[in-house]
C-alpha cells in the first residue's frame, strides 16, 4: 500500500478513527492488525519473516535482562543478531555472495554447484530487522528495559507509517509512546497534516516530475549530451532527497495524527557546507545507528589515525552494502568514506563568510550529486557512462532530449517544481506555524499546488526496494 495511493487514504482514515474511538487498551490490537495488513498488502507471505524476527529477539531481550553473568547475555544477544543478519543476508545478499563466489571460482576454472535462489526482496527489510537489532543492543547495554507484552514488542517492530522505509526508531523513544494513553489533539491533527500534504507534495510534485528525466537520459545514455548528464544528475539528488524525505515526512505526519513522535530523518542536508556534515542532515536515523552501534564499537575516533580512518571506510562500505547488494552501491559508500577522510586532512573554518559558506555547500552537492551516479546507475558500465559524459565537452543542446520527450512546458514545470523545493527549506522544521491561518493557508496552497502539479506520479517510492 504507497502512502501516495487513495487506498492509503482510505486505510488512514479508518484506522485513525477506530484508533480514537476504542478504548486505550485494546488501540495496540488495532495498530499491530493494521500493520500486519498494510505490510501484506505487498506481498503476504514475508509476514511470516517479520513473525520469525520478532519472536526470537522478544525472548532474546527476555533472556538477556535476566542474566547476571556478561557472557550469557552476550550470547542471546549473539542469537538474535545472527537470527537478524541471517534473514538479511539469505534474502538480500544470498545471490550477490554467489554470484562473487562463481566468478572466483571461474579464474580458477572450478564449478561452482552453489544454487541460485529465485526470491524477491521483502519490502522494507533492511529498516525493520535494524529496528529489531537496535532493540536487542540496547537491552544487552542495560539502556533498555525488556519489553514483557508481545504484543507491544511485535508493534515497536511493525508500526504501519515507519515500518517499509523508516525513520529506524530506538526503543528508548518509541516503547514509552506505545504504552502511553493519547488523546485526540487538534495541534496534533494540523501538525500531522502538515507533515502529510508537504510530503506528499515532494514525492508527487517534485520527485515524480524530476524522474521523468532522469529515467529519460540513463535510458538513452547512447545519445546524450555532457548538458542532460549534469541534468539528469543534478536531478536524481533532488529526486531522492525528495523522494525519500517525502516519506519520512508522511511517516512522521501518520504518527503524529495520533499522537505519536517519531525522529526526525533529514534536517535540509543539502545546506551542509561538509560531507560530515552532510551525513548528520541525511538518513540520521541510519548515520546515527551506524555511529551507535558500529563506528564507536570499532573504536570510533579514539584510536589512532590509521584505525580511525579505516573505522570510516568500513562504516561507509558497509552503509553502502546495507542500500542494496551490488558493487555500485559499495562504491557509492566507499566515495563518502574517501571525501570524509581528505576533508580530515584540512583544518575546519570558523566564522566562515557568506560567500565562503556557499562554496562549502557547492562543494557538497557536487561531490555528493557525482557519487550519486553509482546509486541511480544499474551497473558499473552505466555508471561510467554516465560519468564519462558528465565530464566530456558535448555541449550541444538536444532540446527534446533535455525535456524528456513532453515539451519545453513540461521541462518549465519541472524548474518551477525545484523552486518549490528551494522554498521548503524556508519552513519550520517541524511544519508547525505561528497561527492557525497561517496553517491554513499553507495547507490549503499545498493541496493545490498537489492537485495541479502532479500529474507525472510515478507510484514507489526509491527506498522501498531497501
Amino acid at each position: 500500500m504507497l502512502f501516495n495511493s487513495f487506498g492509503f487514504l482510505y486505510f488512514f482514515i479508518v484506522v485513525t478513527a477506530l484508533y480514537f474511538f476504542i478504548p486505550h487498551k485494546i488501540r495496540w490490537m488495532l495498530l499491530l492488525a493494521a500493520s500486519c495488513f498494510f505490510y501484506m498488502f505487498f506481498k503476504p507471505e514475508y509476514i511470516l519473516i517479520l513473525a520469525f524476527t520478532i519472536v526470537i529477539d522478544y525472548y532474546a531481550g527476555i533472556l538477556i535482562e535476566k542474566q547476571i553473568e556478561k557472557r550469557k547475555k552476550k550470547k542471546y544477544l549473539i542469537m538474535s543478531l545472527i537470527a537478524n543478519i541471517g534473514v538479511l543476508a539469505i534474502f538480500k545478499y544470498y545471490n550477490f555472495i554467489n554470484g562473487n563466489i562463481t566468478g572466483l571460482c571461474n579464474l580458477f576454472r572450478i564449478h561452482n554447484s552453489i544454487p541460485y535462489l529465485s526470491i524477491v526482496l521483502p519490502i522494507g527489510l533492511s529498516f525493520h530487522t535494524f529496528q529489531a537489532m537496535s532493540y536487542t543492543i540496547e537491552v544487552y547495554r542495560g539502556k533498555q528495559k525488556a519489553e514483557t507484552h508481545f504484543g507491544i514488542y511485535s508493534l515497536y517492530v511493525m508500526f504501519y507509517p515507519q515500518l517499509v522505509a523508516g525513520p529506524i526508531e530506538r526503543p528508548q523513544n518509541i516503547l514509552p509512546q506505545l504504552h502511553k494513553e493519547n488523546k485526540f489533539s487538534f495541534e496534533n491533527a494540523l501538525l500531522g497534516s502538515n507533515l502529510i500534504i508537504i510530503g506528499l507534495f515532494k514525492k508527487m510534485v517534485i520527485a515524480d516530475r524530476l524522474a521523468v528525466y532522469v529515467n529519460q537520459v540513463y535510458h538513452n545514455l547512447d545519445t546524450s549530451t555532457t548538458l542532460s548528464a549534469w541534468m539528469a544528475a543534478i536531478f536524481f539528488s533532488l529526486q531522492i532527497y525528495c523522494d525519500f524525505s517525502g516519506y519520512s515526512d508522511i511517516a512522521r505526519g501518520t504518527a503524529k495524527f495520533m499522537g505519536y513522535d517519531l525522529m526526525l530523518n533529514f534536517d535540509r542536508p543539502y545546506l551542509a557546507r561538509s560531507i560530515t556534515e552532510f551525513w548528520t542532515r541525511w538518513h540520521i536515523s541510519l548515520s546515527s545507528w551506524f555511529k551507535d552501534y558500529l563506528y564507536i564499537s570499532l573504536g570510533g575516533n579514539r584510536v589512532s589515525k590509521l584505525k580511525w580512518c579505516r573505522n570510516i571506510l568500513i562504516v561507509f562500505l558497509i552503509s553502502g552494502l546495507w542500500h542494496g547488494a551490488s558493487i555500485t552501491f559499495i562504491i557509492w559508500g566507499a566515495l563518502h568514506g574517501i571525501y570524509v577522510l581528505i576533508e580530515s586532512l584540512f583544518p575546519k573554518m570558523t566564522a566562515p563568510s557568506p560567500v565562503i559558506k556557499l562554496v562549502g555547500q557547492l562543494k557538497v552537492f557536487v561531490l555528493v550529486t557525482i557519487a550519486w551516479v553509482f546509486f541511480r546507475a544499474a551497473s558499473i558500465d552505466e555508471a561510467m557512462h554516465m560519468l564519462k559524459l558528465m565530464f566530456s565537452t558535448d555541449f550541444s543542446l538536444n532540446m527534446t532530449q533535455l525535456a524528456a520527450g513532453k515539451g519545453p512546458f513540461n521541462l518549465a514545470l519541472t524548474f518551477l517544481a525545484i523552486v518549490f523545493l528551494m522554498l521548503t527549506y524556508f519552513l519550520p522544521r517541524d511544519m508547525q506555524f505561528k497561527n492557525i491561518k497561517s496553517n491554513v493557508v499553507f495547507l490549503t496552497i499545498t493541496l493545490f499546488l498537489l492537485f495541479i502539479l502532479s500529474k507525472d506520479a510515478q507510484g514507489e517510492f526509491i527506498y522501498f526496494q531497501f
